[in-house]
């Protein structure tokens, strides 16, 4: 009768506790067999925190538990959520991020998720060295700007920075795999194809456009003219307005498409597989210039007094 009456007590103690609606419950890094029993009693997880332990101890499992944030019901029992905790099955937030982010609009992204620390996140983006891969030949930025591909992720709260920045490379890595066996206009090697569409993705608001943006891009790089893009002014003047000034052309930098020929040395903005596609794939066409309707779609022209038409146009 002892034994039974053990058995007994011990069924209902690691029985499940209650029934109803799941609870989040977060298990801070360190905390010992003892305290986690503690936390998931407090949350109506466990009936009884002293036989949580000596089930984790008898099962293996005490010092095996890791820390995170969980979703438990009260319906699961004590083996169930031991072997949760060991396996680490945390809870994992949805995170999209869209075409054409910035690395610093990536992070606060994350941070509002609860994901990452946006300025631990920057960190690891500023040290590109650490996850070079060959796309990156040429890269003298020493930044992941355009290396974090756009989509959508499931991390957990307080992931470790570098593994954030691991799985979004591993994805365009995945990604763009099938676009590097086609050939590159101008011969231009991935780094600089990823820069370029990365300005294809900042300028265009459309995807119809795209390959002929690209198209007005290249036309510009065969004549060695400046590619003019407002969109590398902004990045270099390090935020976003609505109308680019005369003034804001003057900004000395790398990034100034206005006063320096060429592409800036790297990207401005993580694109998409749309942009990058347009860029190894741009409209054939004499455009030289363009120039934003109110709706987002653009006027294309051949000759400078043709765009300055079409602006003047615009503006009236």
């Amino acid at each position: 009768m002892a034994v039974a009456g053990i058995a007994l007590g011990a069924a209902w103690a690691t029985a499940p506790a209650a029934r109803g609606e799941p609870v989040v419950v977060v298990i801070p890094a360190g905390a010992d067999a003892a305290r986690v029993a503690e936390l998931l009693h407090r949350h109506g997880v466990v009936r009884n925190p002293q036989v949580f332990r000596l089930w984790a101890r008898w099962r293996g499992l005490e010092g095996r538990i890791q820390a995170g944030e969980y979703r438990f019901s009260p319906t699961e029992g004590v083996e169930v959520i031991l072997r949760r905790l060991a396996a680490g099955d945390v809870v994992r937030h949805r995170v999209t991020l869209p075409e054409g982010l910035t690395a610093e609009e990536v992070a606060r992204r994350l941070e509002e998720h609860g994901v990452v620390d946006a300025e631990a996140f920057l960190d690891e983006v500023g040290r590109a060295d650490r996850y070079w891969i060959p796309e990156m030949e040429g890269n003298t930025t020493g930044r992941l700007e355009g290396y974090l591909f756009p989509d959508t992720y499931q991390f957990p709260r307080g992931y470790a920075p570098d593994r954030v920045v691991a799985a979004m490379l591993e994805r365009f890595r995945e990604a763009t795999a099938p676009l590097w066996r086609q050939p590159r206009p101008l011969g231009l090697p991935p780094h600089a194809v990823v820069t370029l569409a990365s300005l294809v993705e900042r300028e265009a608001r459309h995807d119809f456009e795209r390959p002929r943006i690209a198209g007005v891009l290249y036309n510009r790089l065969r004549r060695g003219m400046p590619l003019q893009v407002d969109a590398t002014v902004l990045y270099a003047l390090g935020h976003h307005k609505e109308r680019v000034l005369y003034r804001d052309l003057q900004v000395d930098s790398p990034y100034n498409t206005y006063r320096r020929a060429g592409l800036p040395p790297g990207p401005i903005a993580n694109p998409g597989l749309a942009s990058l596609r347009a860029v190894l794939q741009p409209e054939p066409h004499d455009y030289l210039y363009y120039v934003a309707r109110p709706d987002g779609t653009h006027v294309f022209t051949r000759t400078l007094q043709e765009h300055d038409r079409a602006r003047r146009s615009l503006q009236r």
